[in-house]
């Protein structure tokens, strides 16, 4: 291990393609290229000359996974372009949209990707069911994503590609029924939710460092659609802001755009939303978890699986609350006036911060558009976790034990999206 090449090939742990490469010199870790090898697609130059209302729909196809992310943040986008304002019952609607992604989404990375790390498993399906454990992970699992696409489904047409949400409203509105019965998968994945906290919480991974993050807090609530950008230094950041926030940086080898804050790199994601926000998730999340909070802030990257599973109970309470007895009445969404304006969208994605801008003419055509990720935000951060986890695990570490403990460490910072729950060979050149 004194000097020598790692590439781990086709990393499946994001959205499309991606590598990574390291290299080892004189025992230490020379340097780490984390690469996204996505071809692009160009999203931000096909906005242009596009109506505003084609554009959420559109955006939507950048990410299968936290599409709908993408639409809530596209129309908050295009709504602030043309001064329009929302309704209270449509933002109600829309914050039930992100639950039913985050329930959904972080059962996803919690147990198909991570959990088979924690029973030594190559893969979720290879449980074993005799196992009273195992088989309750593998029923927990689908009982908490059955109720998070049921509730996506219901308010907003799908649990990807969403179709009722538009400009100033939504097209269809959940039925009494739909709403009592999603009140009834919700409670009942409640009980899954707590015992998924339990084993996360259990887990004693650990890397720990001095880490910046930043994430978009709400004034009082724990919702995921608005508020101010905040950093772990305390600074705050309205959201027109966001180019003073994020520097935009060029790494040869990946085709995504990183970025960094005051030349240092940051993390965004569940841990940084729960290490500046914990105090408001909803008061059932936080009478059940009094002591797990605790825990929080934390700079121990692993924790953000433990703050997932932790938001995905807070996403099925608080929509136990906005569901439980109600009805939506039946609102036209509002027409939008076509004007010439800026808009600037920020939602909390399931894996971290996202940005929507878009410039709008006065013939309603879109002149330019932009777009940031959270993993975007990420590489840079998960690059120098690589460095110092490898480093400290040289020079009596074998070569199986670095590549999984890289694997797992990739896995904690849930790059989107995944495909498969495992990596493909690794090929090692000796030096």
């Amino acid at each position: 291990m004194h000097s020598q090449d790692i590439s781990l090939d086709a990393i499946s742990k994001v959205e499309g393609h991606a590598k990574l490469d390291l290299r080892i010199r004189d025992g230490k870790v020379e340097h780490v290229h984390y690469q996204i090898q996505e071809y692009k697609r160009f999203f931000s130059k096909a906005v242009e000359g596009k109506p505003l209302v084609a554009i959420p729909p559109l955006l939507s196809r950048i990410c299968g996974t936290c599409s709908n992310a993408h639409i809530m943040c596209a129309i908050e986008a295009c709504e602030n372009a043309i001064g329009l304002q929302p309704s209270l019952q449509t933002m109600d609607l829309r914050h039930l949209t992100m639950y039913g992604l985050n329930i959904r989404d972080h059962a996803l990375h919690l147990y198909i990707f991570v959990m088979p790390d924690l029973y030594n498993k190559d893969n979720f399906l290879s449980f074993d069911e005799n196992d009273e454990e195992q088989h309750q992970h593998l029923h927990d699992c689908f009982e908490i994503k059955a109720a998070g696409n049921y509730l996506a489904q219901i308010v907003a047409g799908r649990s990807v590609h969403a179709t009722f949400p538009t400009l100033g409203g939504f097209n269809h509105l959940p039925s009494k029924e739909e709403i009592e019965e999603a009140v009834r998968k919700l409670e009942a994945a409640r009980p899954a939710a707590l015992r998924c906290i339990a084993t996360f919480e259990r887990c004693d991974w650990s890397f720990d460092r001095d880490m910046d993050y930043q994430a978009l807090v709400p004034e009082g609530n724990y919702w995921f659609l608005d508020g101010e950008v905040v950093t772990s230094q305390g600074e705050r950041y309205n959201e027109k802001r966001y180019p003073d926030l994020l520097e935009h940086v060029v790494l040869p080898y990946s085709t995504a755009s990183a970025y960094t804050h005051e030349g240092r790199p940051f993390m965004v994601g569940s841990l940084a939303r729960l290490n500046l926000a914990k105090e408001t998730l909803h008061p059932q999340t936080r009478k059940s978890l009094s002591k797990t909070l605790k825990l929080f802030p934390s700079t121990n990257i692993y924790r953000n699986n433990l703050a997932q599973a932790i938001e995905l109970l807070h996403s099925i309470d608080h929509a136990i609350e906005l569901l439980q007895g109600r009805e939506f009445v039946i609102e036209t969404p509002i027409k939008p006036e076509i004007c010439e304006g800026e808009g600037i969208g920020v939602v909390e994605a399931p894996r971290g911060t996202l940005y929507h801008k878009i410039v709008v003419g006065e013939d309603g055509l879109v002149r330019r558009g932009e777009v940031i990720v959270p993993t975007g935000q990420n590489q840079i951060n998960i690059e120098r976790d690589i460095a110092g986890l490898v480093d400290g695990l040289l020079p009596d570490t074998d070569r199986s034990t670095i590549e999984h403990e890289i694997e797992k460490l990739i896995r904690a910072y849930d790059p989107c999206m995944s495909c498969a729950t495992h990596f493909l060979k690794v090929n090692w050149d000796l030096v």
